[in-house]
């Protein structure tokens, strides 16, 4: 057990202002870096040639992939409408048999 007064445990409010003031300033500063970096229209430039080339080599495996997610879908909505027309079948049914057990 050490004697040092409770008042030292605390956390200092001071550091906790100094490292939120630190996180801010390197956001701001790398915000207006990427910012002016990615705005150059140089590097814009070259970012839509890269994507335009890729784009077009790529295009087969992208028209593919885009069909087999649109397939998917699809399919997941077409189950989802069958599992819910057997829930109201079931429903139904149930309904059904309890108004016959009531009589």
């Amino acid at each position: 057990m050490t004697n040092e007064h409770p008042m030292m445990m605390m956390p200092n409010p001071m550091e906790h202002l100094g490292k939120g003031a630190a996180v801010a300033v390197g956001y701001m500063a790398g915000r207006s870096l990427f910012g002016r970096l990615f705005m150059n229209p140089v590097v814009l430039l070259g970012a839509g040639i890269a994507i335009g080339y890729y784009g077009y080599k790529y295009r087969h495996e992208i028209v593919a992939a885009v069909a087999k997610a649109s397939d998917f879908g699809k399919d997941a909505y077409l189950n989802a409408k069958e599992n819910l027309a057997d829930l109201a079948e079931e429903a139904k049914a149930g309904e059904e048999a309890q108004a016959k057990k009531a009589e």
